[in-house]
């Protein structure tokens, strides 16, 4: 990564908007949203439910295309790519964490992380180390070889999570991440939210309900009639 590129933010949209249409009436969801989030920051983002978390998130991980704004991943500008190039970019720049960890059952928690250099088509070998790597880091080392069903509901998340890093994205987007874990796996989880950001200087951005989750970001942001406002907690 050259000079210029460090200086970029990680994720960066302006004017986001998303109406539904196809109901008895047009929904509008977001309405001028704007974030920029840099290298080595978590940026928290709460609200109602029902208020645009979740498709904030889809937006801005290129799963669908705004109704109007921009949004750059790393400096590339989603809104000029074909459907292709949004896929490729989103396996390499972008990584998802769902509250339903959204595992793949038939897989160990090796093979699940290794998933993306294989979409990828990374070399084998690579890819293992990268993984192996992240399992060890996530203290799920051990845990290499079991299947999802074998792990409890924090360590399924961990894995999720190291599976999301895996090709060290540009911005880690996580959904309500916490939502379907105790206060202990839950702690476990912002732990390593926070060791990435610092150390490694991943940009995270996180949708929650969970106040000690809200505490742990740098910034908060409200999302509230389809914009998003900074609060504190």
């Amino acid at each position: 990564m050259n000079e210029v590129e460090s200086e970029l933010p990680a994720l960066e949209a302006r004017g986001l908007a998303k109406t539904y249409v196809g109901g008895a009436s047009p929904v509008e969801v977001l309405r001028g949203a704007d974030i920029r989030v840099p290298r080595g920051e978590l940026v928290a983002v709460v609200g109602a439910s029902g208020s645009g978390k979740s498709t904030l998130l889809h937006l801005l991980g290129g799963l669908d295309r705004p109704t109007a704004g921009s949004i750059t991943v790393g400096g590339a500008d989603l809104g000029a790519l074909d459907e292709a190039g949004r896929s490729k970019l989103r396996s390499r720049s972008v990584g998802f964490v769902f509250q339903f960890h959204q595992l793949l059952p038939e897989f160990t928690a090796l093979e699940n992380v290794m998933m993306p250099g294989w979409i990828a088509g990374a070399p084998r070998a690579a890819t293992r180390e990268r993984a192996l790597g992240l399992l060890g880091d996530l203290g799920l080392r051990g845990r290499a070889d079991h299947k999802p069903s074998e792990l409890s509901g924090g360590e399924q998340q961990r894995v999720a999570v190291a599976r999301a890093l895996h090709m060290k994205p540009s911005i880690l987007l996580a959904d309500e991440p916490t939502g379907n874990l105790d206060r202990r796996a839950a702690s476990t989880l912002l732990e390593i939210f926070e060791r990435y950001r610092s150390l490694e200087r991943q940009a995270i951005v996180v949708a929650t309900h969970n106040p000690d989750v809200a505490k742990s970001a740098g910034r908060v942001l409200a999302l509230e009639d389809g914009c998003l406002k900074p609060i504190r907690i």
